[in-house]
């Protein structure tokens, strides 16, 4: 078990690295060891990568809001603050993933403007091979429809 994760991140050190759990081609090739990759210390105001956080806890709900249509970015977010709540952040979907089980078969808008679904229960069209949050992409978000994730705190 472990993080796999392809893409470098930000650490709070200032350096950039991601974690590899299954060595393949595109991420520092097959035939290497499983470990961190790292980039070193980058040029924080001309090098862009994701950042890499942690929580042990969860401090509110995460879910998919159920709603009749599919919507715009700008339509997510307003379901969400209409629901009492906010969009959810890619981190507290990973953190609903990780450390509660969450599993929804059905792409939704985050925070960040991508668009993903968590998979803890593998299963055809859902993830066959592994549990993972799954990501769409970055799609137009005036005219592409999906549903949204939402989050609301815990007061």
């Amino acid at each position: 078990s472990g993080l796999d994760w392809c893409n470098a991140g930000w650490l709070s050190d200032g350096s950039a690295q991601y974690p590899i759990r299954n060595p393949r081609d595109p991420c520092g090739g097959k035939n290497t060891v499983p470990g961190i990759r790292n980039y070193g210390f980058s040029n924080k105001e001309q090098n862009r990568y994701d950042v890499f956080c942690f929580t042990s806890h969860f401090t509110g709900r995460f879910y998919y809001l159920i709603h009749p249509t599919k919507l715009t970015y700008d339509e997510a977010v307003q379901a969400c603050i209409n629901d009492g709540a906010q969009i959810a952040k890619v981190g507290q979907m990973f953190a609903a993933w990780k450390l509660l089980g969450y599993d929804r078969c059905d792409a939704g808008w985050l925070a960040d403007g991508s668009v993903r679904y968590p998979i803890s229960k593998p299963r055809k069209r859902c993830s066959p091979n592994e549990a993972a949050v799954r990501l769409v992409g970055f799609p137009d978000k005036k005219h592409k429809l999906y549903g949204v994730y939402c989050f609301r705190s815990y007061q």
